[in-house]
Formats: structure tokens, sequence, C-alpha cells
């Protein structure tokens, strides 16, 4: 993130730095609405994927599998790339993504609740990040495998 200036996004967004700052105090603002705005568009993924699934157990998590392996896909041309590295090293980010994490777990306990389904989201985060840091990225064919095996993990029955 230190190598994008505020001057370069209020060029390419065609305003002036001024009229940028006027809606964003400063770059730590931009940054955090950008992230907060892509975590929106998670939000609105998953529950979309979550609404087509049909098997109650485990659905929040094949919906997590599934929107960050089309996030995974698009490798380090996606926003998510720069911003989640970012998340690594920035206090505010962190703790976006943490109470995002936090509410979506609270939400799907009833469904998400296992320690195989937490294994599973784990391991996704974990492949997104690899992507992201090999030269070339994961081979589809590989990506493809491994999604397939976190989904299954995810089919677990329902609790008693």
């Amino acid at each position: 993130m230190s190598a994008i200036t505020l001057q370069s996004v209020a060029a390419s967004a065609t305003v002036t730095k001024g009229g940028l700052l006027h809606h964003f105090s400063s770059k730590q603002a931009l940054v955090e609405a950008v992230f907060a705005d892509l975590l929106a568009k998670l939000d609105d993924e998953i529950d979309r994927l979550i609404e087509n699934d049909t098997a109650s157990p485990g659905r929040f998590t094949r919906a997590y599998i599934e929107a960050f392996f089309q996030v995974t896909r698009e490798g380090a041309g996606s926003p998510w790339a720069a911003l989640s590295v970012s998340c690594m090293n920035d206090p505010k980010l962190r703790a976006l993504w943490s109470d995002w994490m936090r509410g979506r777990i609270e939400r799907h306990a009833d469904t998400d609740n296992h320690p195989v389904l937490q294994i599973a989201r784990y391991a996704a985060d974990g492949i997104w990040l690899a992507n992201l840091m090999e030269n070339n990225g994961v081979e589809p064919q590989d990506l493809e495998r491994l999604r397939m095996e976190l989904r299954k993990m995810t089919e677990i029955e329902a609790p008693r």
C-alpha cells in the first residue's frame, strides 16, 4: 500500500486530490473504505451462495470456500491481493477482517460450528495465500482438486 499515493488514486478516478480528500481524510481512510467495500461484496457473494445451498450443515463454510477460490483464481490481479497482504501489517484492516469473520461465525454457529469446518476455512485461507506467494500461482488443476477436497470436508452430518 505504501506505493499508492492519493495523487495517483485521484488521477485514476479523474478527480482532484482535494476532491478525494473531501471524501477520505487520509490514505488510510481510503484504504479502509476500499477494504470495507470488498468485505460487503464478499458478504453479498457468500449470502448468494448460501441461498443456493440446500444442505444446511456447513453451508457457510462451503460458500466461504467457493468465494475464496473465486478470488484465488484471480490471483495477484484481484483487489483482495494487495489489501489482504496489507492486512497482515495493518492493525485496522486486521480488525475489520477479524470483526467480519467473528460476525459471520456467530451468525452461522448453528450450521458451521464444527472443528472440521474451521479447518476447511483455515485451509482455504492458506491455499489463497500460497497462491499469492507462488511466482505463477498454484496450477489451476491443483486449485480445483484442492477446492473439491475442501468441499468434501464440509459434508458433515447435522448435530444431534
